[in-house]
């Protein structure tokens, strides 16, 4: 039985009767339109295909130990070091999530462990579920954190030695040292703006406020109630809590010992600008973490 082959470029590539079949046949598929109410990719009008199904992100993961370790050391440092006692906290943004930071549960801050570190997304809400119960102010640092990426490191204390300055009005004023990233004018706080509350920053639209009063600012002042401050490492917010005091504590000796004339001698933009920078209270957090091995 003989068979004509069609030729292509000097190659056989098909009998010609079964390609002159195979071209009708593709050629009347192409033109065939899909029957009335059926989609072209499948299914119909009434029940038309299901959409591929997103691929779901990979989990961050848990936080960091070392970095949790370090929260919880600073938690007792400051406690230890009277910058926090009962009451106030600090926190940390998560260094895997920056839309995430690391608060402790509502407990006193030196009895914080790493088992009490609770992880936040900006809103303050757990990003797991924990039975932990967060502090009611927590909404402090997710709205910083929020709006100031700068920002790695938040504590929010009640000092008493800062009270007198945010009721009083008197600028609380770089004059140490130490001190010198203190602004020339610190902001203050003013919560009487949402009524007549308990002084406490209870919500995000209290914690956007006062995210606004602080601005760029590295710290800001809350009537009646305390302070916040920020940095970009613990080390640094630690070191400028404790400074902050004790600038408070200097300044107000000077005023009292400011009469017949004599005048306090405050740091001028550059010479805080220049003692702004230190050694990052490196030395400082030395001796305050070899305290709490001794203990």
């Amino acid at each position: 039985m003989s068979h004509r082959f069609l030729w292509i470029a000097g190659a056989v590539v098909l009998p010609a009767a079964l390609f002159s079949f195979v071209h009708r046949s593709t050629a009347q598929t192409l033109q065939t339109p899909p029957p009335p109410g059926t989609l072209a990719t499948g299914g119909n009008l009434r029940n038309p295909p299901a959409p591929k199904a997103e691929p779901k992100p990979e989990p961050v993961g848990l936080p960091n130990p070392a970095q949790i370790a370090e929260l919880v050391l600073a938690n007792h440092i400051l406690a230890t070091e009277d910058v926090l006692g009962a009451y106030g906290h600090i926190s940390v943004r998560d260094e895997r999530n920056p839309d995430h930071y690391l608060l402790s549960q509502h407990i006193p801050p030196e009895l914080v462990t790493a088992a009490d570190i609770v992880e936040y997304d900006m809103e303050s809400n757990p990003a797991r579920e924990t039975k932990l119960v967060g502090y009611s102010e927590r909404f402090i640092h997710g709205q910083i954190y929020k709006v100031r990426p700068d920002v790695k490191a938040i504590i929010h204390f009640h000092a008493p030695e800062l009270l007198p300055f945010g009721a009083t009005g008197v600028p609380l004023r770089p004059m140490t040292h130490m001190a010198g990233f203190l602004p020339a004018v610190v902001p203050i706080f003013e919560i009487r703006k949402f009524g007549f509350k308990d002084m406490l920053v209870k919500d995000n639209d209290m914690g956007q406020a006062l995210a606004k009063t602080l601005g760029d600012k590295p710290t800001a002042l809350m009537r009646g109630h305390g302070a916040v401050v920020v940095a970009d490492s613990v080390k640094v917010v630690a070191g400028r809590a404790y400074y902050m005091m004790i600038n408070a504590k200097v300044q107000m000796q000077a005023m009292a010992m400011a009469t017949g004339g004599r005048k306090v001698m405050y740091f001028t933009p550059e010479e805080a600008a220049t003692s702004s920078k230190q050694d990052g209270y490196e030395r400082a957090w030395m001796l305050w973490s070899a305290k709490q091995k001794g203990r």
